[in-house]
């Protein structure tokens, strides 16, 4: 079994309109856009990092805006729901303020015994509000009070069918996860002693194959605290037989990818080096950042890019 995995580092989606997803993201739930960057392979399209005023990890959720892209189709094969941390006894002040926003689709349930809201983004993604103790420290610099404010990453859900969600349990477990409950179809792992965002519920479902588009995940990604301890990951999960990729720089952390049963792609990232790595802390995410290798395309993009602001 693996020690070095410590939770979430980050979720990324697709979207159709960076415009729309930087205003949900950073108006509606307040967090911080810490990077505005591209997409490695396709620099024509950015890449969007919110989070806590750093970019922690298991804080960022990140998104591909491809302009007017066609919206996915739920199903199993994907991750369901991601869910963020607020204090207890906020629910109802989300409720006002998503309400506020536009959100429409809001509804209060309860998740292995913790008061929820569920809601959809702009395309479709599934959401929750879950409420906790957690005591991270939160973005407050987008209007939402610290007593309320999103604290990070909770946990994520993997929609599978029944045999790959078994076959999902068991790569978690041998990834440092343990079963902590069940309720119904839904299993939840955790890593003890991980970070704060250290809980995955894998839901059985027995539904058609997802399709992704916008409002869909692209992958899920896992956090390792340096180069060293990803490397060790890396040669366990291939002398357990998964393909993985090669180490790859995405600038502000390392990453390996891999696909597990049913065809979810699970990434295993660095804490280090950071978001700050190119920008001052205060000024996080406000200039288009470029990988080295599409710099000199900048003319360009910042022509084609559609302005998120205004």
């Amino acid at each position: 079994m693996l020690t070095q995995i410590k939770g979430l580092h980050h979720v990324t989606s697709l979207a159709s309109d960076a415009r729309t997803n930087n205003a949900f993201f950073t108006d509606t739930l307040g967090l911080r856009r810490v990077k505005k960057t591209v997409n490695f392979d396709a620099p024509d399209v950015y890449h969007l990092y919110y989070g806590d005023e750093v970019g922690t990890p298991g804080s960022v959720m990140t998104y591909f805006p491809f302009p007017h892209a066609a919206r996915g189709t739920a199903g199993v094969g994907e991750v369901g729901t991601t869910r963020f941390a607020i204090p207890k006894g906020t629910a109802p002040a989300w409720v006002a303020r998503l309400a506020e926003k536009g959100v429409t689709d809001i509804a209060q349930t309860t998740i292995f015994g913790a008061t929820a809201l569920e809601f959809a983004a702009p395309d479709g993604d599934r959401f929750a509000l879950v409420e906790t103790d957690d005591t991270r420290t939160p973005w407050t610099g987008n209007g939402v009070g610290a007593d309320e404010a999103i604290r990070g990453f909770h946990s994520a859900s993997l929609r599978l069918d029944p045999k790959s969600a078994d076959a999902a349990k068991e790569l978690l477990g041998f990834m440092g996860y343990q079963k902590d409950d069940t309720e119904g179809s839904t299993t939840r792992l955790i890593v003890p002693g991980g970070n704060a965002a250290n809980a995955i519920d894998v839901e059985a479902v027995s539904a058609h194959h997802a399709r992704q588009g916008a409002g869909s995940v692209h992958h899920i990604a896992f956090a390792v605290e340096n180069r060293a301890r990803q490397l060790e990951v890396r040669e366990a999960l291939l002398d357990t037989g998964y393909q993985v990729t090669p180490v790859i720089d995405r600038d502000y952390f390392w990453a390996i990818y891999f696909r597990i049963p049913g065809g979810i792609l699970f990434e295993v990232a660095t804490n280090e080096p950071g978001f700050d790595r190119d920008e001052d802390t205060a000024h996080l995410g406000e200039a288009l950042k470029l990988p080295s290798q599409h710099e000199h395309l900048r003319a360009r993009l910042e022509k084609h890019l559609q302005p998120i602001e205004g």
